[in-house]
């Protein structure tokens, strides 16, 4: 903004001076704000004035401090300067003026224009710089441009930036593989390509086979070098022209361009092998692992990069199926086609529920280890059907995420929510919020503006994201809970140990809590590789300075060893089940006072 307001003022000195350097304002009195004789060249700038009938173009003192050495060649007129335009520039000053939409109504039109420069190869050449070109052009009698006032900043820093940033973007930061978005974009192109020309290809989804119990035996990190290594071996043992890509955590999809189905299945076959038949060098020693995959043919098993990897997830589910083959080719099949019918009639009830106001919440108490007082409530979802009756999300979920309706269901559990915090101003809540939710972009603005709609309820709010929903995307995450630190919401970790987050990536996040697994606490009196894991998980959250919820604690002698452990809060049916319409909910003092 500040770039432009100086071409505007340039634009406005110069309207009266014919002959001199733009830079100057010919005796006229200085006007207000800084001078930008004196700020231009401090932010690498040069202000010009080109005359678009005689080509003349005016550059101001400070040309060769800010151009380099572009501007040791021909820059007198608009075409010696359209000349040291780059290849890589994908617009220029001559098209924004020229093909602009904008109309002059005396007080000239603006235009902006982002291009490079290449140094003249006579003068000794040099690399690009690239540079921001912004100002207003005034009209002629005719109405088309007839003479241009801006400025010219040198961005080169900026760009390499973004660009880089853009690199980052486009690779797993972890394995180095492409990422899901680019592996969509790739297999797009693919199947963009005319018919005559199209060729099919195969898309394997490889999954490492209990990772879950690697990390719990050797750590965290340990899994990260494992999938860090899996990366590497698959890329070693396929042809040039096919693409790895990080998948979904311990997912990688493997593009194998120009294959039949009979060649991916014999690749998949291999590459299982290739996985198993060598442990992975890992810092705490060599680990083995094995894998299952699911694979998918396009364009016969898809037309589309969201339908192709749909069907290559379910392959992928039927190989990890007990009993299972390890590598699974998809097939339509008369059940899936019923399944598909059924996910149908789901759908259809969600967006009624929906519809007609009859998403309901549920509160479950948490309360705390000390005291037994409730701290506050988790608040989940119900769907009432049009009989009456009430749908749990574990009937409803799967497929509410397959139909892409999981956000809508989101929206309204957030909105129910916040409605009662408003009611009860004791009350304090926690809501779930699934991965297309977290993925949304739009979702941090929705939520600001439904916060501001009661205000003071959202520092009495918590969200909890899933371990595994953390994972997909590590930096998504961390600018999300910053988004929902800054309007005052707590974030909770749930199923923490479920997933295979490192303690170099828990150390950056900015949690309240965190929820361990209740897989995990249920058995914690009964098996002493529960309790191992669940004492090392609380000593890994109480040394991170988080707050501690234990799920799913069913009896005393549980809750006993948590509250030894230092867990602060307790969940389950043993302190209370949820319930559609709790009583009151009264302070954690008030509570312990009356107890």
């Amino acid at each position: 903004m500040q770039l432009r307001h100086l071409a505007d003022k340039a634009a406005s000195a110069g309207l009266e001076e014919k002959a001199p350097s733009p830079v100057s304002n010919g005796g006229a009195p200085a006007p207000f704000g800084p001078d930008p004789a004196i700020v231009l060249p401090s932010i690498g700038a040069v202000l010009y004035d080109w005359d678009i009938a005689t080509d003349r173009l005016l550059w101001g003192d400070n040309l060769a401090e800010t151009l380099g050495a572009v501007a040791r060649g021909e820059l007198s007129t608009g075409r010696a300067y359209g000349e040291r335009l780059g290849a890589e520039s994908a617009a220029s000053r001559y098209e924004a003026v020229m093909n602009s939409t904008a109309t002059d109504e005396g007080e000239g039109a603006p235009f902006r224009a982002v291009y490079s420069l290449a140094p003249a190869r006579e003068t000794g050449g040099g690399p690009l710089i690239w540079v921001e070109d912004c100002g207003r052009w005034f009209a002629g009698r005719d109405g088309r441009p007839h003479r241009v006032h801006g400025l010219v900043r040198v961005i080169t820093e900026r760009k390499e930036l973004e660009g880089e940033m853009k690199r980052r973007a486009q690779i797993d930061a972890l394995t180095g593989t492409v990422t899901r978005v680019q592996l969509a974009d790739h297999a797009q192109r693919l199947l963009g390509q005319p018919e005559k020309a199209r060729k099919p290809f195969a898309v394997l989804l490889v999954a490492i086979e209990n990772l879950f119990a690697l990390n719990r035996t050797y750590g965290y990190d340990a899994g990260d070098e494992i999938i860090v290594r899996l990366a590497a071996r698959l890329r070693a043992n396929l042809r040039v022209n096919d693409l790895v890509s990080r998948y979904a955590g311990n997912k990688f999809a493997v593009l194998l361009d120009n294959c039949e189905a009979e060649q991916a299945k014999a690749t998949g076959m291999r590459l299982i092998e290739v996985i198993s038949q060598a442990p992975f060098e890992t810092q705490v020693g060599a680990i083995p692992a094995t894998a299952r995959m699911g694979a998918v043919v396009a364009p016969r098993d898809g037309r589309t990069p969201e339908i192709l990897f749909q069907h290559a997830e379910e392959a992928l589910d039927a190989a990890r199926q007990r009993n299972g083959a390890r590598f699974v080719a998809y097939a339509s099949s008369l059940d899936r086609d019923i399944g598909r019918l059924h996910a149908l009639h789901v759908a259809d009830s969600v967006v009624s529920a929906l519809n007609e106001r009859r998403v309901e919440l549920a509160f479950q108490p948490i309360v705390s280890a000390k005291t037994g007082a409730i701290a506050f409530y988790e608040a989940l979802l119900r769907v009432r059907l049009a009989d009456g009756s009430i749908v749990c999300p574990g009937d409803i979920l799967p497929v509410a995420e397959k139909s892409g309706l999981v956000r809508l269901l989101d929206q309204r559990v957030l909105e129910l929510a916040l409605a009662r915090l408003a009611e009860e101003p004791d009350l304090r809540v926690s809501v779930n919020a699934s991965i297309a939710t977290l993925n949304d972009p739009e979702w941090p603005a929705w939520l600001a503006s439904a916060t501001n709609v009661y205000p003071g309820v959202a520092k009495r709010l918590t969200i909890e994201m899933t371990e595994s929903t953390m994972i997909e995307d590590f930096d998504t995450t961390r600018r999300l809970i910053a988004a929902c630190k800054s309007l005052g919401i707590k974030l909770a970790m749930d199923d923490f140990g479920a997933g295979h987050t490192s303690f170099r990536n828990l150390r950056q996040l900015d949690f309240d809590l965190v929820k361990i697994d209740g897989a995990f606490v249920r058995n914690i009196s009964k098996s002493a590789d529960d309790r191992f894991f669940v004492r090392t998980l609380t000593d890994l959250a109480r040394h991170l300075g988080l707050e501690i919820v234990a799920e799913w604690v069913e009896d005393e002698a549980t809750a006993a060893l948590l509250r030894e452990w230092g867990v602060d809060y307790f969940q389950g049916s043993y302190f209370g089940v949820a319930e559609t319409a709790p009583a009151a909910f009264a302070p954690p003092q008030a509570a312990a006072a009356s107890a």
